[in-house]
């Protein structure tokens, strides 16, 4: 379940996006969410500010233009959430979304070194979104690359059911 357990109590033992939003329409935006679930589910590192100790569990929601983390600990009682406004990320998330639709887009109908080249720009944009976010959270949360990168992910498939 845990990759780097051994007594580790600050990660997310189980993610979710609210209910309300569903599944998307998109099935490459859904398989994202898809890896993205499990692979924060096998290894992260999250440790809100202040909270008691975890594991958690948690649900993203956007509403009016915020990202909330609602957040439970091992107890079933609610954290207080983690809130941040998504206007940060507006420029970024329309630059992401362009360039992942021209991945998608390459794999079906291009060279290979076409492929590599969105690739390597698609992943540039992510780490710069997953970056912003660590930067944001910094006085909310600590998380790692990885934690951060899949967030990021999820943030991304939110924005694009919104």
């Amino acid at each position: 379940m845990q990759g780097n357990d051994f007594g580790k109590t600050q990660f997310i033992a189980d993610i979710e996006l609210d209910v309300s939003i569903g599944r998307h329409p998109n099935a490459d935006i859904e398989h994202e969410r898809k890896v993205a679930i499990y692979d924060l589910k096998d290894s992260n590192t999250f440790s809100p500010i202040g909270a008691p100790l975890g594991p958690y569990s948690a649900i993203l929601n956007t509403v009016d233009n915020r990202l909330t983390i609602n957040l439970k600990c091992p107890s079933g009682e609610a954290i207080e959430p983690i809130i941040i406004a998504m206007s940060p990320f507006r420029s970024l998330m329309k630059d992401y979304a362009q360039i992942c639709n021209a991945y998608m887009n390459a794999i079906r109908a291009s060279t290979p070194s076409r492929i590599e080249a969105i690739d390597m720009g698609r992943r540039g944009l992510h780490n710069e979104g997953s970056e912003k976010l660590r930067e944001i959270l910094i006085h909310k949360v600590e998380i790692d690359d990885d934690t951060a990168r899949r967030l990021f992910t999820l943030l991304y498939v939110l924005q694009m059911r919104g």
